[in-house]
């Protein structure tokens, strides 16, 4: 897939974000050898700064792979953070778990292997963070699951909302009404309406990685 944004800006953005840190230059290398979807240096350097801007203690992952955004993320927590990373590959969260292990991050990261919509309500709130990048087709369902669990001023971001399983012209025409080009397109249009539509989220989409929709919740 190409570049969402001209190739100029996007070497302008990584010039000035700078070097990686050795650990997550690894992680990214890993997941592009292997074609692994990943936000990207440049979108995971924007959800660290989301979770810093929130002042998270605590995240919740709706999908983690081996742990790329949730490697972000730890970077912004407290030392008595809470990260949850799901995913139904147990070798990705053993993954996950190893690069982790290796970072700075001193709180609790808990790797649970199976249907995050479980571990989700196996948890209480509030969350400060929530990342959806799940089931394209069950993103709406995350949302309103996590909405009661969400503390004031807490940030949602769901992944590939311009690009990915559905293009970014196949998600456009299912908002405007037309018949879905698949099941993909549907889901991820069925989530932008629910939380745009909802008046306790202030939503942005943000064309990193495969596009990011960034909602501040304010009840």
């Amino acid at each position: 897939m190409g570049r969402i944004l001209t190739d100029d800006a996007a070497a302008a953005i990584a010039a000035e974000n700078g070097p990686l840190p050795d650990l997550l230059a690894e992680m990214t290398a890993y997941g592009r050898e292997r074609d692994f979807p990943i936000v990207g240096p440049d979108g995971g350097r924007f959800l660290r700064t989301l979770a810093a801007l929130a002042g998270a203690r605590r995240v919740f992952e709706f999908g983690s792979g081996f742990g790329y955004s949730a490697a972000w993320f730890a970077g912004a927590l407290p030392a008595d953070g809470d990260l949850v990373l799901t995913d139904y590959d147990a070798d990705n969260l053993a993954t996950a778990e190893a690069f982790l292990d290796r970072s700075d991050y001193a709180g609790a990261a808990h790797y649970e292997v199976g249907d995050a919509m479980e571990s989700f309500a196996a948890h209480d709130g509030p969350w400060d963070v929530v990342l959806i990048d799940h089931d394209k087709t069950r993103y709406a369902d995350a949302l309103e699951l996590a909405r009661p669990a969400l503390a004031d001023g807490a940030v949602v971001v769901a992944d590939n909302v311009l690009r990915g399983p559905a293009s970014a012209d196949e998600i456009r025409a299912a908002l405007a009404g037309d018949e879905p080009a698949s099941e993909h397109a549907a889901g991820l249009a069925a989530y932008v309406e629910a939380v745009r539509d909802d008046d306790a989220f202030e939503t942005s989409v943000v064309p990193l990685g495969s596009g990011l929709a960034v909602s501040a919740y304010r009840p």
